[in-house]
């Protein structure tokens, strides 16, 4: 079960750390965020290290279906409600810098990259695509409104972005990591301050970056209540027809659509991780009734952060952890929002001014309605009996029948049916 990006991929490898070492700048996971933050630290003349527990681009990054767009979903005409035109065209901005970087970048590295149009449609709403439209009037972004796309279903229409691109991730990854202080398979047991100890060494460091999809350092920042995890799924169809173009429904439960070379990569049966869904058994019989021809060639899953506000945590991990930093709760945008994160990471440990920072703090309020939610979540896995509980927080697992996995839906952790840890921010394996 492993995705298209890693069977045409082969990915540099990196040597175990032996020994204690000293660096400026720490950073945890080897995932897209990881080694962009290094690269551009690199760059910039800063020493750094990455450590990752397994093996780089093994977790969400290595499952993304990589579309690098700027059309996050409906959220621009949320971000005009909750933030304000000057913040919403912010977020445009820093997205839209992210999309222009890796259309650079990828001029000098085979990666695939292409660029699509990026659609965003609704099956039976097209009252929010027109508020999606005007939103998009109002912050100065010209898209477009079709009503009618080249899927199978039937839509009432959707919201198109011109000049957005997909690439292959890891083919990407595999170029900018190669001369990268990396080391795999070493995993943080523990941070002492800013200091990380591991198996075999200690990692002595000014600043410390946890790029570990969802933060693992509990006393600070109060991410168990500002995030929750949500799980999705992809096939891999050959003999389908080509989409030419990246689609979302503007649902969360509905159905994404791209291609890679002879592929139609379709997503889609998604749930909060712990919950039930409709997981590749949707997608499989979506497949059967529109794609009847098409032959499965590749499948698999992925787990995404989710934000409070829609907005992803990029910063200083807490007003009280100064030479801490964070990037977590992409909400499914993990290609442009890690290109952004890196920029403003890069920025903050070099002590200079980024425009887009302020609106990416993990520190700004927590007052929204999802944060009842996660609370309500949290109370209710700790209130559960069960036989099998998450070492994380101690709340109950819940088993996952398409995935042979024990998940928890407080906060996104799974383990194997043998207990080895899958998804943190379980920090070890289930006790036996």
């Amino acid at each position: 079960m492993e995705s298209v990006w890693h069977e045409e991929t082969k990915l540099p490898s990196f040597q175990k750390l032996h020994g204690d070492i000293h660096t400026d700048v720490l950073i945890i996971g080897g995932g897209i965020v990881g080694i962009l933050t290094a690269y551009f630290l690199k760059a910039a003349g800063v020493d750094c290290v990455v450590v990752e527990k397994g093996r780089i681009c093994s977790g969400t990054t290595g499952n993304t279906t990589a579309k690098v767009t700027s059309q996050h979903g409906l959220i621009y005409s949320k971000l005009l409600k909750s933030v304000g035109k000057e913040n919403a065209r912010r977020y445009l901005s820093a997205n839209e810098n992210a999309l222009r970087r890796y259309e650079i970048m990828s001029r000098k590295i085979d990666c695939d990259f292409e660029i699509k149009d990026s659609f965003v449609y609704s099956v039976d709403n097209k009252k929010k695509l027109e508020d999606e439209m005007q939103a998009l009037a109002e912050i100065g972004f010209k898209a477009d409104f079709t009503e009618s796309i080249p899927l199978p279903i039937k839509t009432v229409g959707a919201v198109r972005f011109p000049n957005q691109a997909q690439f292959n991730v890891l083919k990407f990854l595999s170029a900018v990591s190669q001369d990268l202080p990396i080391f795999e398979n070493t995993f943080v047991r523990e941070m002492i301050g800013t200091d990380a100890v591991t198996d075999n060494g200690r990692i002595s460091a000014k600043k410390v970056v946890c790029a570990t999809h969802f933060p693992f350092i509990n006393k600070h920042g109060l991410y168990p209540f500002k995030l929750y995890q949500h799980r999705s799924y992809v096939i891999a169809l050959a003999d389908a027809e080509n989409v030419n173009g990246m689609y979302v429904d503007e649902n969360k439960t509905g159905m994404s659509f791209r291609n890679y070379n002879d592929l139609l990569l379709i997503g889609g049966g998604g749930h909060r991780t712990g919950k039930s869904g409709g997981n590749w058994n949707e997608l499989r019989r979506f497949q059967a009734l529109h794609y009847p021809n098409a032959k499965e060639k590749f499948f698999w899953s992925a787990q995404d952060c989710m934000s409070l506000d829609s907005v992803p945590y990029i910063g200083r991990y807490s007003k009280n952890t100064p030479d801490f930093f964070v990037a977590t709760g992409f909400n499914k945008w993990g290609m442009t929002s890690s290109m952004v994160a890196a920029e403003i990471l890069c920025d903050l440990i070099t002590d200079k001014k980024n425009d887009f920072a302020g609106l990416f703090s993990p520190s700004r309020s927590m007052l929204r309605p999802q944060l009842a939610v996660n609370g309500f979540e949290s109370v209710v896995g700790l209130l559960t009996p069960s036989g099998k509980r998450c070492p994380h927080l101690g709340c109950a697992l819940k088993y996952n029948k398409a995935e042979h996995s024990w998940d928890c839906p407080c906060h996104g952790s799974r383990f194997s049916g043998s207990g080895k840890v899958l998804d943190n921010p379980a920090n070890g394996d289930l006790k036996k």
